[in-house]
């Protein structure tokens, strides 16, 4: 199927959709720190879904009749995986925030800085794991009477997102709580490389103390996130390789809306999170569906609108089972 690498007025729009809003969230509405409210995260949030939304029919536009409705329901498919995931992980960025006592007003500069991260990781490897991906199938063969291409790297990453949701289903968050989040891997590096002051100065990363250049906390926090995010794309980025492992564009513009999405989504789920307590349940089956699709997939095609159907019903019903039968507090 065509890939929409092909399509250079499709990749110019993204690129400009993506640089203009960053531009105008940093530079115009966020350019004094501040504490964002629930109603701006809401309109934040209805819009960049809106703006994704939107993308996605452009593609649908921009592309033939043959294979617009394909990619459509392929980039829905990884856009909802990749929100669902992300909105399981914000437990995690909660207590790194809480951890850290990071004030509420730079909760919003650390995560964009965060975003920015995640854009140059997510690229490196998707369009790596699309590239791999393309070196890796088997010589075809023949079984049970039918002749078929397997290929090794998908197969693997089908055997690791089934066990991923088992992992999931039976994970308990409680211990979370109890990590000491100076040991992690990205605040060892700034430790290293750095002298850190033991308080915050606003939003500054960096701060001249006595004629030595020192890291603040913020900065701490910042690595922190970078490499937490970098911990969920190895869940992440093997799911979505399931829904067009040829076509890295649309895993990359997908994976980039719903991640440019999670900020404002942060602030608005943050009070919030206790009312998806059902949701890690319906990620674990969905991990385990895309899995068995990755590995069943020699054998059996299972469409991407048959696969967003999946996966947006079992979401559905794992949010109704978070209001019907909600998590009890402790």
């Amino acid at each position: 199927m065509d890939s929409l690498i092909n399509h250079p007025g499709i990749i110019i729009g993204f690129a400009l959709t993506v640089a203009f809003m960053l531009l105008l969230d940093l530079g115009i509405f966020n350019k004094k720190s501040h504490v964002i409210s629930n109603k701006e995260a809401a309109i934040w949030s209805i819009f960049w879904i809106g703006l994704s939304m939107l993308f996605s029919i452009f593609i649908y536009i921009a592309t033939s009749d043959e294979v617009g409705m394909e990619k459509f329901s392929q980039f829905q498919s990884a856009y909802w995986i990749e929100k669902a995931l992300s909105v399981d992980n914000l437990f995690v960025f909660i207590l790194v925030f809480s951890f850290f006592n990071v004030p509420r007003e730079y909760h919003h500069r650390v995560l964009f800085w965060g975003i920015i991260g995640a854009l140059v990781m997510r690229a490196i490897f998707i369009f790596a794991g699309v590239g791999i991906i393309g070196m890796t199938y088997l010589p075809e063969m023949t079984i049970l009477d039918r002749s078929v291409k397997i290929n090794v790297v998908l197969t693997l990453f089908g055997a690791f997102l089934i066990y991923a949701g088992y992992k999931s289903w039976f994970a308990s968050k409680e211990t979370e709580g109890d990590k000491d989040y100076t040991k992690n891997p990205g605040a060892k590096l700034i430790y290293r490389f750095f002298k850190v002051t033991p308080e915050y100065h606003g939003d500054r990363f960096f701060i001249i103390k006595n004629g030595v250049r020192m890291a603040t906390p913020l900065l701490v926090v910042v690595a922190v996130i970078e490499f937490t995010d970098l911990l969920f794309a190895v869940d992440s980025i093997p799911a979505i390789f399931a829904i067009a492992p040829d076509d890295p564009f649309i895993l990359y513009t997908s994976n980039i809306f719903a991640i440019l999405g999670l900020r404002s989504l942060y602030f608005l789920l943050a009070n919030f999170i206790h009312m998806f307590s059902r949701l890690k349940f319906g990620l674990a089956i969905i991990l385990a569906f895309i899995g068995f699709k990755m590995i069943s997939a020699p054998f059996y095609h299972f469409s991407s609108t048959h696969s967003l159907a999946v996966v947006g019903g079992i979401l559905i019903v794992s949010m109704i089972a978070s209001v019907v039968w909600p998590e009890k507090k402790k």
